[in-house]
């Protein structure tokens, strides 16, 4: 079967650190988002979960069946969906195969962690795992990764330290305008230039946090959409890609290859091109992430992403809105949860529900990357 396919709803739960677990930061998405989408829970037919490491964070597993049964959705069939960081990205995808295919005509996403109780060292621990044996053994870890990379850029392309700041800057502003965002506060680029050095020459404000949150998305046919709904989104595009397990092995490690080859998979399904694209929300887990994908995407020429921030393109005023729910920067990054975050921030984009971070918007575009650029969904919605 060949159906468009539509989202009718959405939700996102405060996003940092919660008391609550798990089971109960996946229920509340799920509840609010068939509360928002108007679908009774036994019109439910597929439930998917992304979700990282429940396991490893708190001892959970089987929270896919959880959630069935929390939601009272029953007897939906459920799935948990795991890719690491792109957990969320690549639930997005298992929900849009559901309804193209003609197996589910209700499918709802719900993503979520669980992960401040294990402090810093704990997560950073349980994260460090994404990355591969013989760079782990060797105390690699994905914010080395991104210092090692972000010096290779700022040297390669001679773009100053300065323009990194900017997109912490930005991002920052971005979250003090979305409620459900961890940091509501605004950052000086001053204060971003000096705070503590994490991975030369990247800082502590180049970083995102440890989060707690869950995110959900309905997805149903267009013809369905439109029983439930005056105002929705279409998925008119989307893609998924790898690159090397072992970072060190790519030609270039300023092309993120899965972005590329994601991003124009998404394009070409959806017969449009960058230039079509008026937000995006980004997998900003680094700084220097904004400006690989940015080039990846062809948002800017490569090694010229950096001037874009300079020049105040990428803000909600700008010519091309990036990260306007704060980015991963700001708003948090609860790994399953991420990826279908993005997701709901260009839903809200496209139907006008954004609030004061609302932007002139048709199409939308996100991208969730896992691990360095190892697993990547790119996901183009447009309205409707």
């Amino acid at each position: 079967m060949d159906r468009e396919v539509a989202i009718i709803g959405g939700s996102m739960t405060k996003f940092g650190q919660r008391d609550a677990w798990i089971r109960e930061l996946l229920a509340q998405a799920g509840e609010e988002c068939l509360a928002d989408a108007g679908v009774a829970p036994d019109a439910v037919d597929h439930v998917y979960v992304s979700n990282m490491a429940s396991g490893e964070f708190e001892g959970q597993g089987g929270i896919m069946n959880a959630v069935a049964h929390d939601l009272g959705l029953l007897p939906a069939y459920s799935q948990r969906i795991d890719q690491t960081s792109s957990s969320g990205g690549a639930g997005m995808y298992a929900a849009w195969q559901s309804i193209k295919s003609g197996a589910s005509d209700m499918t709802l996403l719900v993503g979520g962690e669980k992960m401040t109780h294990k402090g810093t060292g704990g997560a950073t621990d349980i994260i460090a795992s994404i990355t591969h044996p013989a760079e782990y053994k060797h105390g690699v870890t994905l914010p080395s990764f991104a210092g090692m990379t972000a010096r290779h850029y700022l040297e390669k392309f001679d773009a100053p330290r300065e323009s990194l700041a900017k997109v912490a800057v930005k991002n920052h502003e971005n979250g003090t305008r979305n409620p459900k965002a961890q940091f509501q506060k605004e950052i000086t680029e001053e204060k971003a230039l000096e705070s503590p050095i994490i991975a030369d020459p990247l800082r502590l404000y180049d970083f995102c946090p440890i989060t707690d949150g869950s995110a959900a998305l309905m997805f149903c046919p267009v013809e369905v959409a439109e029983q439930y709904a005056d105002d929705y989104v279409v998925v008119s595009g989307i893609g998924g890609a790898t690159d090397t397990h072992v970072v060190h092995e790519r030609d270039d490690p300023t092309t993120m290859g899965g972005v590329v080859d994601s991003g124009q998979e998404a394009y070409e399904m959806a017969g449009i091109g960058p230039d079509d694209i008026d937000v995006a929300e980004l997998h900003d887990m680094f700084t220097i992430l904004e400006f690989l994908q940015m080039e990846g995407l062809d948002f800017a020429d490569k090694g010229e992403a950096w001037k874009h921030a300079e020049e105040g393109r990428t803000a909600i005023d700008g010519d091309r809105p990036i990260n306007t729910s704060g980015g991963l920067k700001s708003k948090g990054h609860p790994l399953g949860a991420s990826g279908v975050a993005q997701g709901y921030e260009i839903y809200e984009q496209l139907v006008g529900e954004a609030g004061e971070r609302q932007v002139d918007a048709e199409t939308g575009l996100a991208c969730n990357v896992g691990g360095f650029g190892n697993c990547v969904i790119t996901t183009i919605m447009e309205g409707r």
